[in-house]
């Protein structure tokens, strides 16, 4: 990995791709940092100095943006808008005709759905600002904080309201703006880096506050535990399963076409990290329920209290993880469509050896299909709950960086950035068979 950051920096055109890239993150990083406009900073650093308002229900929204959320700045939203508009646009390409329509159409149509994802954004961003300014008016966003002596906000009125859902809605734009200026620019996904750059913001506190809070000899098993974790996440990452494939000889006017042999590689983790988005996102809502209602004295209130708002809880961490395991094969089955994948290989004459086309083949890719969900859906159940072992074992939750989305973002996005590089060196060293 290291090799080929190096060679990438020798080499001009992808020097300077790298070095804007680090010019948009150091300005991202830099809007994480400036507090909204009303927001009273030193009362927000006071109420944050307790380790206990850290964990609250918005860690994952909290994890997006690097911190900036509970810190409402000027970024506080961070990537989460984006991400939550392209998984509905994702969800809607499955149900709507018109929509998948638009994706058959190409990059006109791609284009178009684009422009969707941004316009949800922006609207997103509206409620989430809206939401977490009127959460900080009254008080509730930071746990266990007296704002009546300590208030987030230097005055609670309808203007400093407007103007700080106005700003935090405007970042979520300039975020957008940003990413896609990598996209264009620099390498990579432009979304992932900016994501994988606000996770990794986070990772040497946590870090520091283990060793701060557990000693040195608990932080040594941390670091030790975490190279094995990241070991295995990249083992999982890069596993998959290819099917080969075989395309016959066809006459096309003069010209031979086909012959060829190629596979389809299925990813183990199919579905990525969106599986436990899904999953933290359904259990975020009875926590939040019971947040507006800390006043209520009913039994359900008492219940999901008790058993879904710390984290620790067994049947908190088996709902989570089975929820996993539900939603990684959910998001597979809308995403990888084995009938559409076996019509396509009959229509230009592919098919896999042994199996004949068209209804076997599509029989066949489910099969493999399921075999190999269930391994990844695991994986990434077990992946996600490191985090509330920890929190059991060393009492250490938000302050323990390897697991859960934190690593599977740093690992993945480190992954796919390095591949991307290295594909461009290639292209410009290629040497081929004669030298």
């Amino acid at each position: 990995m290291l090799t080929a950051f190096v060679n990438a920096f020798r080499t001009p055109d992808l020097r300077r791709k790298l070095l804007f890239v680090l010019f948009i993150i150091f300005v991202f990083r830099l809007g994480s940092q400036i507090p909204a406009p009303g927001v009273h900073v030193s009362n927000v650093q006071h109420c944050l100095g307790d380790e206990a308002n850290n964990t609250g229900i918005y860690n994952l929204i909290n994890l997006f943006s690097g911190g900036a959320l509970l810190q409402l700045t000027v970024f506080a939203l961070g990537i989460m808008p984006y991400i939550t508009a392209s998984i509905i646009l994702q969800l809607l390409v499955v149900v709507i005709p018109r929509l998948e329509a638009l994706k058959k159409e190409g990059q006109a149509g791609q284009t178009k759905i684009t422009q969707y994802t941004r316009y949800l954004t922006l609207g997103l961003a509206v409620l989430q600002a809206t939401g977490i300014v009127a959460l900080a008016r009254t008080g509730s966003l930071l746990q266990n904080c007296d704002t009546e002596t300590y208030p987030l906000l230097h005055q609670d009125n309808t203007t400093t309201f407007l103007v700080m859902v106005i700003t935090m809605t405007a970042g979520t734009a300039v975020i957008m703006w940003l990413g896609e200026l990598i996209t264009e620019r620099g390498i990579g996904n432009g979304m992932s880096i900016l994501i994988f750059t606000q996770v990794v913001a986070t990772f040497p506190a946590s870090l520091w506050a283990v060793q701060k809070s557990q000693g040195w000899w608990t932080f040594g098993v941390v670091i030790a535990i975490g190279l094995v974790i990241v070991a295995a996440v990249i083992f999982i990452e890069q596993a998959q399963r290819r099917i080969p494939v075989q395309y016959a000889r066809r006459m096309v006017g003069r010209k031979m076409f086909g012959g060829s042999s190629t596979y389809i590689p299925l990813k183990v983790n199919q579905a990525g990290i969106i599986p436990v988005i899904f999953a933290s996102s359904l259990l975020y809502l009875p926590a939040m329920a019971v947040q507006f209602n800390q006043t209520s004295d009913s039994a359900w209130v008492k219940f999901v209290a008790d058993y879904f708002v710390v984290g620790d809880h067994p049947l908190y961490m088996a709902t989570y993880f089975l929820l996993i395991i539900f939603f990684t094969y959910f998001y597979v089955s809308i995403t990888f469509n084995p009938q559409e994948v076996a019509d396509n290989m009959k229509k230009y004459g592919g098919f896999i050896p042994g199996i004949r086309a068209g209804k076997p083949t599509q029989d066949y890719l489910s099969y493999v299909l399921s075999r190999i969900t269930l391994p990844g859906a695991l994986y990434l159940g077990l992946i996600s709950l490191i985090p509330l072992i920890a929190l059991v074992m060393i009492d250490a939750n938000q302050n323990f960086p390897f697991g859960g989305t934190s690593i599977l973002i740093m690992v993945g996005v480190a992954l796919d950035t390095v591949k991307q590089i290295e594909s461009q060196l290639q292209q410009r060293n290629y040497e081929g068979f004669l030298r």
